[in-house]
């Protein structure tokens, strides 16, 4: 059967894609790709295949390149930056793929939450802060359910991730600090996360706002809320604890 790679490329690096996703690419014969998102080293390693920007095509014109070229039985790749998982639109694609009679193959990417983790040098769980993670965006023309309003997400203390927000950031401190968080709590903006532009700014949700605005930044940019960002403390891993035993270690008892 006919089958449709929905593949990630990463955040952006060039060498943040996956061997396997570099190997797709490279055989395909046909490449349909995030627009502006996808950098050109990337694009590049398409050798002969045709490539086409989905920024200037409609829903229906990317279900047709896929399904026809995927029909002649050649190498189709939709490529997406960062994960496809990941406010993509893969779901309808593959559904509609699979009512015409075509597999797809979803091969994972290195998603721009994580690089902007990684540009900041931290990690996004701490033992005795927070074990948990929520990812969302903020409301804008794309409704979010009422149970997943900032302020009602604000409200469990977890390290608070948005995507496609940045330029909704008046908004997004204001309802994080009605529903529960310090005015200062660190808030992280990570621009363009991996790449060679990539910017950082750091600040709590008094004052964020004021310093992404004088950097000019309004689109292509992770939020993060939380005090993994700049903890006052923390407690050790259990894990490599010596009084704690697991299924690999025992405990060295005095």
């Amino acid at each position: 059967m006919s089958n449709v790679f929905f593949v990630g490329c990463g955040p952006g690096d060039p060498e943040l894609i996956t061997v396997k996703a570099k190997k797709l690419i490279q055989k395909a014969d046909v490449v349909v790709y995030s627009g502006s998102l996808i950098p050109d080293p990337i694009l590049k390693l398409c050798k002969k295949g045709k490539i086409y920007d989905a920024a200037k095509l409609v829903r229906e014109e990317i279900f047709d390149l896929l399904y026809k070229n995927a029909k002649k039985d050649k190498l189709v790749v939709r490529l997406h930056d960062g994960d496809p998982a990941i406010y993509g639109a893969i779901r309808e694609q593959i559904d509609n793929l699979e009512k015409k009679g075509i597999e797809s193959t979803v091969v994972p990417g290195v998603t721009s939450f994580l690089a902007s983790a990684a540009a900041l040098g931290t990690q996004l769980t701490l033992p005795g802060v927070t074990q948990t993670m929520i990812i969302t965006r903020a409301e804008s023309r794309t409704k979010v359910p009422k149970r997943e309003q900032i302020s009602e997400l604000a409200k469990h203390q977890a390290t608070l991730i948005f995507y496609l927000s940045v330029h909704l950031l008046t908004k997004i401190t204001k309802e994080a600090i009605a529903g529960g968080y310090k005015k200062t709590t660190p808030v992280a903006v990570v621009y363009r996360a991996s790449r060679k532009d990539q910017k950082i700014i750091i600040g709590t949700l008094t004052d964020i706002t004021n310093k992404v605005k004088a950097e000019k930044i309004t689109m292509t940019a992770i939020v993060i809320i939380g005090d993994v960002i700049k903890p006052k403390s923390y407690e050790y891993s259990k894990l490599y604890d010596k009084t704690f035993s697991h299924g690999f270690r025992k405990a060295k008892v005095k």
